[in-house]
């Protein structure tokens, strides 16, 4: 595996930074397809890079979206960073990881969580009906345990599209993983 990061991160980089604090930094919308070939999309947390082209996000084992990636694991990924006024595009793969590194990666972003963070974790089952009798904790501790249901989704990424929406016109650029991640400029 090269450790030279592909220019696009840099650019990455620098538009989260821009964003300054603000949550929104590190959430991306995640496209998937389920079993009868509608689209889905959702938002989740970016959790950290797992190598040049590699990132890392979590989620419940007992979501849909689960199931759509173990029938077809190609992704896209968007990610919106409105103050830079960057959308950059990825696309890519769910990695499966060995037994031993994925349990092994699972544990250290468990433990990587606030204690509210995991507490989404001990909540009931996604998207079943609401029972008023449910609880849903807020926070915990610590030494809490780590569910089977907590999922790594580690996303090798092959393509990366940014979209600047400054100046006229505005700018896109993509680079491919199997050029050697070359910039090609494209019109918007």
């Amino acid at each position: 595996m090269s450790l030279i990061l592909p220019p696009w991160r840099q650019l990455l980089r620098g538009a989260r930074e821009r964003e300054g604090r603000s949550p929104q930094a590190r959430w991306l919308q995640l496209a998937t397809a389920a079993a009868d070939g509608t689209p889905r999309v959702r938002t989740l947390v970016f959790r950290g890079w797992a190598g040049p082209a590699e990132l890392d996000l979590l989620s419940d084992g007992r979501s849909a979206k689960a199931a759509e990636l173990a029938g077809q694991p190609a992704v896209e990924l968007c990610w919106l960073l409105p103050k830079a006024r960057s959308q950059f595009r990825l696309r890519g793969r769910l990695q499966t990881l060995a037994p031993e590194l994925e349990l092994g990666e699972r544990w250290r972003h468990w433990k990587l969580l606030s204690p509210a963070g995991r507490a989404l974790w001990e909540w009931p089952r996604p998207a079943e009906p609401l029972d008023g009798s449910t609880s849903f904790p807020q926070e915990l501790p610590d030494d809490t345990p780590m569910p089977v249901h907590f999922l790594l989704l580690r996303i090798a990424l092959s393509q990366v599209e940014l979209l600047e929406l400054i100046g006229h016109p505005h700018r896109r650029r993509r680079w491919q993983g199997d050029t050697g991640w070359r910039e090609e400029r494209l019109n918007p």
